[in-house]
């Protein structure tokens, strides 16, 4: 995995253990000391290394040397208010990353297939108010937007140029607004809400009426899984751009969003903040259309907009409370969440593959 350290990349990593994987990745130094925790919990039984996407030659030795079979690219400079101030890291992260990471790969023979996760801002916005699918055009008005367009547009590049001949699978996953415990970027509407509300201070709401695609951190991971796994078994037929997002039923807001997490904290004031960005741009609707996914990987998010809030808040309650077990919580909700997905027959069906059999040699995701 690249991105090993981040938000999604500790709870990938530790997803993939439970389902058998020898784990190897890398990534930055995580952004917190609590993050720093979290990730030193989760990689206890990974070969993970600090390293930095944007060293191409450091990126192709870690490659080599690990010969996976499995790549999950995870690793990206993720915020859009950052990205507008500072825009060539974001590029040079996002974009000559992706580059770095895919050169290396045509290096490795031991790589079959490529699960690349770039974003739902890839598409041009329209402000519309159905989910874009797979065949919109890719775009943004944003550094950070842009960046995620050009990585769509490089694994296609790349896909045809040199990796459909030599047998390399190689996707791309598209997917919404993440929450989930675990999460303490600056900037972003859950890590500031749990800041505020632990801190006994007003929280701020910018943008109350934009509406995303929210999810648990666990819903879109299920679908990159099956979809590693289709790569691995099928190749071809699955190499191509996939969205996972909530049903377009799950409307919500900023400002319901925020709401919701105060009514299960229990206490918290929200106060709403004066835009004050200078005219930034931020798209107000953004929704995924994940019937593709529904039909060929039977994936759908299982979760509701309230079970969504209350697995990521009991996670940093508990987390808060002994924060040396927060590997452990992970691995709970981790178990809570495939039981539902057994609950769910066709989803289970495809699942099953996304397991590895302890009667085989075990896979090796990197």
């Amino acid at each position: 995995m690249t991105g090993v350290t981040g938000f999604k990349g500790r709870w990938l990593a530790a997803w993939l253990k439970q389902l058998g994987a020898v784990v190897s990745g890398f990534g930055l130094a995580p952004e917190s000391p609590e993050g720093e925790a979290f990730w030193r919990q989760v990689s206890a039984e990974c070969d993970c290394s600090l390293l930095d996407i944007r060293d191409a030659d450091q990126v192709l030795r870690f490659v080599r040397d690990r010969e996976p079979e499995l790549v999950f690219h995870l690793a990206a400079q993720p915020l859009v208010r950052l990205s507008y101030r500072e825009p060539a890291v974001t590029l040079a992260t996002n974009v000559m990353g992706t580059v770095h990471l895919f050169e290396a790969i045509r290096q490795a023979p031991s790589v079959r297939a490529v699960v690349n996760v770039t974003s739902d801002k890839c598409y041009e916005n329209r402000e519309w108010t159905w989910g874009y699918r797979e065949n919109e055009p890719m775009g943004g008005a944003d550094p950070y937007s842009v960046s995620k367009g050009c990585a769509e547009l490089i694994t296609a590049a790349w896909r045809r140029s040199y990796f459909e001949s030599a047998g390399v699978a190689v996707a791309s996953a598209r997917a919404g607004n993440v929450i989930g415990g675990g999460d303490w970027a600056a900037d972003r509407i859950v890590p500031d809400l749990v800041r505020g509300v632990l801190a006994n201070k007003v929280i701020p709401i910018r943008s109350p009426s934009a509406v995303r695609p929210w999810q648990h951190v666990l819903e879109p991971l299920s679908g990159y899984l099956i979809l590693g796994a289709r790569l691995l078994e099928d190749g071809a037929p699955f190499a191509q751009g996939w969205n996972f997002g909530p049903s377009t039923e799950d409307r919500l807001t900023v400002g319901e969003l925020a709401e919701e997490v105060v009514r299960v904290f229990g206490r918290g004031q929200l106060e709403i903040a004066p835009y004050t960005d200078g005219g930034l741009h931020e798209a107000m609707n953004l929704k995924l259309d994940s019937s593709l996914a529904a039909t060929r990987l039977g994936w759908k998010a299982l979760l509701t907009n309230a079970s969504r809030v209350e697995w990521t808040i009991n996670w940093y309650r508990a987390a808060s409370a002994q924060p040396e077990r927060m590997a452990e919580f992970a691995e709970q909700q981790i178990g809570q969440y495939e039981e539902r997905i057994r609950k769910c027959p066709r989803m289970n069906a495809y699942w099953s593959a996304a397991s590895v059999d302890s009667s085989v040699p075990r896979s090796r995701a990197a």
